[in-house]
């Protein structure tokens, strides 16, 4: 058991609950959008428990151009996930980092993904956590598996078939007991031309008897990773949202980033409280960012763009983490 924990310590990806039997969450987050972009959807497989130990694992669809979520869950024992690398079942569906298989209700087929953007990762700072990642009492950690992905396969929803190939994907994941009480999240990689994707979040975050207000940013820019993260020397210079719209200002030593989202329908998931999943929020799949890099350096920007097909979510006590 210590070295499963041990090995998924230091890769993000794999599952963190061997030995859990109570008071935990763990769900990976699929975001599939096919060539047309007239399709999106997420697949959130995972298992939950509650502080008594009553367990279920699930598998929730959201439908993104819908704005309909279905719930599928299942028992226990039928989540069924692999040590030492990042596989596991659900009854008869099957989740990696290259494959996702379906046998729901209302969504069957198989996609597969070439070509992953991953987070940056080394052994002193394993993925989108960095140092965090060693830190025992975290309410939620977070990892990135791929920023951006080709998809190719197909899938049955509710009848009809949906051809993904040539669509785009993304792929995270969280882990702990509860989601912050307080966070905004966002994501895209379906702006202006390919090899562009972006992701951002910033959270308020028990610490030690107090909270301070974390921050996790990157974009993948054709062949590089810019992070703006709590832990890098970034600082978070505005944190805005209201009913309209959301905002987000981050700089750091070399860059300045700037993005603004206009707030669109969202469909409501249920999320993790105290390991099981009670709680609700709210999600946006056609949300749009406006995103400006600014290269201090060079004095130049070197993306303004708008990102489509956006992934957002505003959630909890959104002024206890506003900031500029």
């Amino acid at each position: 058991m210590l070295k499963k924990k041990i090995q998924a310590l230091f890769h993000p990806e794999q599952y963190h609950g061997w030995g859990r039997r109570k008071r935990f969450f763990e769900g990976w987050y699929y975001k599939i959008v096919n060539k047309k972009e007239d399709q999106a959807f997420a697949f959130i497989p995972g298992i939950a428990m509650d502080e008594q130990g009553k367990q279920q694992a699930f598998v929730q669809v959201l439908d993104g151009k819908k704005m309909k979520a279905e719930y599928h869950q299942f028992a226990a024992e039928d989540f069924v996930p692999q040590a030492g690398k990042f596989e596991l079942a659900i009854g008869a569906n099957y989740f990696s980092s290259t494959t996702l298989r379906l046998a729901l209700p209302g969504a069957t087929g198989e996609l597969n993904f070439t070509k992953q953007v991953p987070w940056s990762s080394s052994w002193y700072s394993p993925g989108i956590m960095g140092p965090f990642s060693f830190v025992p009492f975290m309410q939620c950690y977070h990892g990135i598996l791929s920023m951006d992905h080709q998809i190719e396969g197909q899938l049955t929803i509710e009848g009809t078939e949906i051809d993904f190939t040539g669509g785009r994907g993304y792929l995270e994941k969280d882990w702990g007991h509860s989601f912050p009480s307080a966070y905004i999240w966002m994501q895209s990689n379906h702006f202006s031309e390919s090899g562009i994707s972006l992701k951002a979040s910033v959270a308020k975050i028990p610490w030690m008897g107090t909270s301070f207000v974390g921050f996790i940013a990157g974009i993948w820019l054709r062949d590089r990773l810019i992070e703006f993260t709590t832990y890098n020397f970034t600082r978070l210079r505005r944190s805005f949202a209201d009913q309209e719209a959301v905002a987000l200002h981050l700089e750091n030593r070399r860059y300045r980033l700037q993005i603004r989202a206009d707030r669109e329908a969202a469909t409501e998931l249920a999320s993790p409280i105290i390991g099981f999943m009670e709680g609700r929020v709210e999600e946006s799949m056609t949300a749009k960012l406006e995103v400006a890099l600014f290269d201090k350096k060079t004095q130049q920007f070197i993306l303004q763009d708008v990102g489509r097909n956006a992934g957002l979510e505003v959630a909890g006590k959104i002024s206890e983490i506003m900031i500029g």
